[in-house]
């Protein structure tokens, strides 16, 4: 136990969880649940778990093959989180996806879970965090990531839809915060 951190763990969960923005992103679960009648939540839920660890361990390596380093790949990163936290505060839709007929892995897993920002993120935290506390994060992570795709209808009543709003904005601040502290990290600023 000696080498997990269990601050690193909180910041990594706390970072993942205002980038994957599961909360934010009910209106739009339940939206695909009424085009495409039934989501599957622990398919989502292990698809999108196996692919962050995936890319957390290969993307390095495929970033190497391609004259990338993680400081670089982080900058860009921080841009791509910095236009997500735009998006989330100003309400405006900048990354446009069209839901298919089966939705639990396609939109759901990736890319609305696990897509380019979130992926980014966790090539951009392996610069700053332990693996393992990483790893930890994504997982707890998933499971309340589960926990919402199985109760999205029920969250939605509790808080409807001004108090989504103000959860999104808020988190939209708070990713604004980490895509500033990841671009000066790794630009020396």
């Amino acid at each position: 136990m000696e080498n997990f951190n269990y601050n690193q763990i909180l910041s990594v969960t706390m970072i993942l969880f205002a980038i994957i923005d599961i909360l934010g992103s009910i209106p739009v679960v339940i939206s695909l649940r009424n085009k495409v009648g039934h989501i599957q939540s622990e398919k989502a839920s292990i698809v999108a778990l196996l692919l962050m660890i995936f890319f957390l361990f290969i993307g390095e390596e495929m970033l190497k093959i391609i004259g990338l380093d993680i400081s670089s790949f982080a900058i860009a990163g921080s841009v791509v989180i910095f236009i997500i936290a735009m998006e989330m505060i100003l309400g405006i839709n900048l990354f446009k996806e069209e839901a298919p007929e089966s939705a639990s892995i396609v939109p759901l897993a990736f890319p609305l879970i696990a897509g380019s920002g979130t992926l980014t993120t966790l090539l951009s935290l392996k610069s700053e965090y332990a693996t393992q506390n990483i790893i930890v994060g994504i997982i707890l992570n998933m499971i309340f990531v589960y926990i919402v795709l199985k109760n999205t209808i029920y969250l939605e009543k509790i808080l409807g839809k001004t108090g989504l709003n103000i959860m999104r904005k808020a988190f939209g601040i708070i990713l604004l915060a980490i895509a500033i502290k990841l671009f000066r990290n790794n630009t020396g600023l």
